[in-house]
């Protein structure tokens, strides 16, 4: 899987945060995860494909308590912008940051309990799965990854934290709904194109891209767990903001690029499109769509059995 850069991340944090901030997480789910971990230890929860440690920001502190993080990422140069990256929002939490005499370990507490040990883990998740540190973790979870893997690596995962009784949480998974206001003709022609190259080979086989979402629910409720999915929408306003506007125009730029590459015989059409979409781009805005999946498995009686959820 090729990576993303650091200013790509930074560039749709703030999206990803503010599509994140209205789902609430589950009462179940959380107490699901708080019975898996023994009195005193801490929860272990495994985030494949890190990136800068955005989905550890948002997740840790709505979990609370003692957690200890296993950040797995094939990119080396994000891995090492972990402590940088991580700093700033360490300290608008009140968290104190250490580094254990282990280079890769970083633990960040503050007073009300919450603690987080960080570990970083070098993994090409894009290989296999046997690498993947699974081993004692009651959650599994990935941010804006479903959509780039193949339906047979999804698959492997899902059996993989099946085994290992692991929750899943996995947010931002895009699903296809892309809405311009205001709209153009050809927006549905460049669409379509573009959904067409993001079900190209992303290092894991063809990538399922919007079908994502569904398929990882529909696996998991197959295995009799309990499922939740949700809407968490990207919304891009050109006149909200300098950050909105540089967003819209990194977007509009991706899609056309990727819909020339699907379809060269369209480039004079979507380059038109695209010139079109960068002019009313200071009044133009985008929702794009994204599903968040939550699965956890029954809990057991003391015969073994899946007892009721």
């Amino acid at each position: 899987m090729s990576g993303f850069s650091t200013e790509w991340l930074a560039l749709r944090e703030p999206f990803d945060h503010a599509a994140r901030a209205g789902t609430a997480i589950d009462p179940g789910f959380l107490a699901a995860l708080k019975r898996r971990v023994a009195p005193g230890d801490a929860l272990t929860v495994v985030d494949l494909g890190c990136g800068t440690g955005a989905n550890l920001r948002e997740i840790a502190p709505r979990l609370g308590g003692r957690q200890r993080w296993r950040l797995v990422d094939n990119d080396e140069r994000l891995l090492a912008a972990l402590p940088q990256a991580l700093a700033p929002w360490a300290a608008a939490q009140g968290l104190q940051v250490q580094t254990q005499p282990r280079a890769a370990v970083l633990v960040l507490q503050r007073s009300d309990g919450l603690h987080i040990e960080v570990e970083r883990c070098q993994a090409d998740l894009a290989t296999g799965l046997d690498a993947v540190p699974l081993a004692g973790a009651q959650l599994v979870t990935a941010s804006a990854l479903l959509d780039l893997v193949s339906a047979p690596w999804l698959d492997a995962l899902l059996l993989r934290c099946r085994d290992a009784g692991a929750a899943v949480w996995w947010p931002l998974n895009v699903d296809d709904r892309l809405v311009w206001t205001p709209g153009d003709a050809d927006d549905a022609l460049v669409h379509a194109h573009f959904q067409a190259h993001q079900q190209r080979d992303k290092g894991f086989g063809p990538a399922l891209g919007g079908g994502a979402a569904m398929r990882a629910a529909a696996q998991l409720a197959g295995f009799g767990w309990k499922v939740i999915r949700a809407p968490g929408d990207w919304q891009i306003d050109g006149r909200r903001s300098a950050h909105d506007l540089a967003m819209l125009q990194a977007m509009v730029d991706g899609i056309a690029t990727a819909a020339t590459e699907q379809t060269p015989a369209l480039t004079e059409t979507i380059a038109q499109w695209q010139a079109r979409k960068r002019a009313q781009a200071g009044h133009l805005q985008l929702r794009v769509g994204h599903a968040e999946v939550m699965g956890w498995p029954p809990e057991r009686s003391q015969d073994g059995q899946p007892s009721a959820l």
